[in-house]
């Protein structure tokens, strides 16, 4: 469990489950910046069963407010290079958005890789619309390397996707 002032990151339990594919599979919650896609709740309780959705490709994690409501999750799964990860978060709520939580909970996760790993880039991938994605990026010392054009298809359209990457020195720089 990875706790800070305003939010925990932890593991999903079996006592989450029924609570947590209700909130990952309200699509209205989406937005515009998130497939549309979606997991039928027996392959996620599946999942749950055999890998408690924790693999080597890919670790969930639940992030809870401080009454310990979940109001989002937040992941790190396989990049191109053996020593990077991309890192992925969605709140389920978007007005929690604003307050932190995704920040907060982005710089959590970011220390527990670097001080766990031996991983010496992470990655964090965004459309360029997404403001408050940059501003998450940006707030935990992440660089925008570029541009991908239409590397995603998102609700109908391929989109581009904006790339900001933190490397371990310039973490550890902003560390001390």
């Amino acid at each position: 469990m990875l706790k800070g002032t305003l939010c925990t990151v932890r593991h999903v339990q079996a006592a989450d489950l029924n609570n947590y594919i209700a909130l990952v599979n309200d699509l209205p919650s989406r937005g515009e910046f998130f497939s549309m896609q979606f997991k039928s709740p027996e392959v996620i309780r599946r999942e749950f069963m055999q890998t408690g959705l924790v693999t080597e490709d890919s670790e969930l994690f639940l992030i809870e407010d401080q009454h310990q409501h979940i109001i989002g999750t937040i992941t790190h799964f396989k990049s191109r290079t053996p020593a990077s990860r991309e890192i992925g978060y969605r709140l389920f709520d978007p007005q929690r958005g604003g307050r932190g939580y995704t920040s907060e909970a982005t710089r959590l996760l970011v220390d527990y890789l670097f001080h766990a790993y031996t991983y010496h880039r992470l990655e964090l991938l965004m459309d360029p619309q997404n403001t408050a994605s940059e501003r998450i990026a940006q707030k935990n010392g992440f660089t925008q390397e570029g541009l991908m054009r239409q590397a995603f298809f998102i609700n109908g359209s391929m989109r581009d996707v904006k790339m900001y990457s933190l490397l371990r020195p310039e973490w550890q720089a902003r560390s001390r």
